[in-house]
């Protein structure tokens, strides 16, 4: 099992420059782990390629209008 200390996490460009704030995000094949920046000890939230892929573009989409 991997554990959060061991996947490689990156945050999004929209992310503050002072580093609050933040979402993280690591992608392993099979699931896409997400976790607040600010509070590490919490488990990440799980969901699927799928999922996140549609979540990214309802984001997205929101940015736009």
């Amino acid at each position: 099992m991997t554990t959060a200390h061991e996947l490689s996490w990156f945050k999004s460009s929209y992310s503050g420059s002072e580093n609050d704030n933040c979402v993280e995000v690591a992608v392993r094949p099979g699931a896409v782990h997400v976790r607040d920046s600010k509070d590490k000890r919490i488990r990440p939230l799980v969901v699927t390629p799928t999922a996140w892929s549609a979540f990214a573009a309802l984001a997205a989409a929101s940015l736009d209008g």
